[in-house]
């Protein structure tokens, strides 16, 4: 029987987007809820039997991009992996995915379904309302569960047997918090007063304000349409540093109108680098913008991400913001069922502790809460003819953006 650790209530936080494909190898399904045919050649001995590994994700619903991202990321680490084999052992993982629409109901019904048929591994999700109920059948069930890109920090050190394959919300604002010396630092919140922002403040405050940062803010009606005197508030508070937490429709008004107010000459302003689709999303004051980021194509320059790049390329696709986080995933489950063979007790020790060459660098699954340590990257947006590309300006080390130990 396994002890349960203690967790801490962590810092709900939205913050940058949540994202990939599964091997022929596999014979995995459509993904559009039903199950794949298992990837056997007809077996009869229990060494070959196959493991099943249920994937639910968004290939619809809001975050539907990130959902690709991750399913093309998985396909490419599953096959890196078990060396193109698609087994383990000589036993075949029989993946099939299904699609949650970013709905958490119906997650968990996707999940009841798997567990009841004997799934002992679960994976996936780009949202993190979707992360915590399935983190709640991983443990009321005792299963394996390795949620993806959905960046809640509750998810950390929630139970024994969830794990993460992506960064959580925390480890971007510790990056944001790399651009200056945080002790003594006046720094500003720039955000829509609502759940999203607020719960930025609140990380911002968690994260910087324990570095020695003075934090405060400057919140925003959903509505707003006119950004003016809202930026006025930002150059007369003469912060250190400006943390903008935006979403939306109104992101380009706003970035526009800080610009033309001077805020992105007067101070450093920081915020999160998202995924391809949006790099033209802020027009002449990308120049003027530092960028915290979680992974853009090429930023690591590693072997394993080379190959990442090269199988995704190979499935007539683009690597984007959340293609590592499948790719992870993907590492883990092999590495999951390499050791633990069909014993989740023993799947869940084996992933403790454990650091491995993941598509980023050096990543390590936190023994303690399973936070993922692994690096994280500053970034600029530099003008390529009419478009804008990213440019590395630093790799942060993981270890100096890991969250703080749950408990």
């Amino acid at each position: 029987m396994r002890t349960k650790k203690s967790h801490r209530p962590a810092l709900a936080v939205a913050t940058l987007a949540v994202a990939s494909l599964v091997l022929a190898a596999c014979a995995p399904t459509d993904a559009t809820g039903g199950d794949a045919s298992q990837a056997t050649d007809g077996a009869s001995s229990a060494s070959a039997e196959p493991v099943d590994v249920g994937i639910i994700y968004s290939k619809t619903g809001p975050l539907a991009a990130y959902g690709e991202a991750y399913y093309e990321g998985f396909q490419a680490g599953l096959d890196h992996a078990t060396g193109g084999t698609g087994e383990v052992d000589g036993r075949p993982i029989n993946v099939t995915f299904h699609d949650d629409g970013g709905d958490p109901d119906k997650a968990v019904g996707q999940a009841k379904d798997l567990i009841g048929k004997g799934y002992q591994i679960l994976g996936g999700t780009v949202v993190s309302g979707v992360a915590l109920k399935l983190a709640e059948q991983a443990e009321q069930n005792k299963v394996l569960y390795i949620s993806g890109p959905a960046a809640v920090d509750a998810l950390t050190g929630i139970n024994d047997y969830t794990f993460r394959s992506g960064r959580q919300s925390l480890q971007d604002v510790a990056t944001a918090g790399t651009f200056l010396d945080p002790q003594g630092a006046e720094v500003v919140v720039f955000a829509q007063d609502n759940a999203f922002g607020q719960g930025n403040l609140a990380a911002v405050e968690a994260v910087l304000g324990a570095q020695g940062a003075n934090v405060s803010s400057v919140l925003v009606p959903e509505d707003a349409t006119e950004f003016t005197p809202f930026a006025h508030q930002i150059v007369d508070a003469a912060p250190d540093l400006v943390f903008v937490a935006w979403a939306g429709a109104t992101s380009g008004a706003m970035w526009q109108g800080l610009d033309q107010q001077g805020v992105l000459d007067s101070t450093t302003v920081v915020t999160g680098l998202g995924d391809v689709a949006t790099y033209g999303a802020y027009g002449a004051a990308a120049s003027k913008v530092d960028f915290l980021n979680h992974y853009f194509p090429g930023a690591a320059g590693t072997e394993v991400e080379a190959a990442m790049l090269a199988s995704v390329e190979a499935a007539g696709k683009q690597a984007d913001l959340f293609t590592p986080d499948g790719f992870v995933a993907a590492q883990m489950i092999v590495h999951a069922i390499e050791e633990g063979g069909d014993d989740v007790d023993a799947m869940v020790d084996a992933l403790e502790g454990w650091t491995f060459e993941g598509p980023k660098g050096t990543t390590t699954v936190r023994a303690s809460d399973h936070a993922l340590v692994q690096p994280m990257y500053q970034v600029r947006l530099v003008a390529d003819g009419d478009a804008w590309v990213p440019e590395l300006v630093a790799e942060v080390p993981g270890e100096d953006v890991a969250p703080a130990e749950a408990g």
